[in-house]
Parts: C-alpha cells; structure tokens; sequence
C-alpha cells in the first residue's frame, strides 16, 4: 500500500530473492520512462523502495505521481 508521507507517495516491495526485484525495478524502470517521469528508489536484496514526488512541482505529490505509482501496482498484478 502506498502511504503519502513528507510530500512524497512511499511504498516498499519485498520479493523473493535479487533477481525478482531487480526484474521488478528494470519493469518500473521502463514504465517510467514511457511516462517521462522517474522515482527515487533503493535496492537491497530482494526489497524495493520506491518514493514518487513531482520535482517540477517543488516536491509535492501530483496526479502524475498517483499514476505512475498506479501503473506501478499493475505490474504485480
């Protein structure tokens, strides 16, 4: 579940093991880029953490931010 803390849309991903997540980020990756917009996010082993914020907007949570974090949940379905 995504939470909206510090003006940013936070969510952790947990996998099996590294290659499931960084499967996982290389399918974020080209979601964002088709989007043109791109998170902030950290890798350690099989976990995933991503932050979504709108730098254009001074760091505030926008639609493009609910979308791409939207589209994101859609690649684990």
């Amino acid at each position: 579940m995504w939470k909206e803390e510090n003006d940013c849309l936070e969510r952790t991903f947990e996998f099996k093991d590294f290659s499931e997540a960084f499967a996982f980020m290389t399918r974020v990756a080209l979601e964002a880029e088709k989007m043109g917009h791109h998170p902030e996010w950290s890798n350690v082993w099989n976990r995933v953490q991503i932050r979504l914020c709108t730098h254009d907007a001074g760091d505030k949570v926008t639609d493009l931010d609910r979308q791409l974090a939207a589209n994101i949940d859609k690649l684990l379905a």
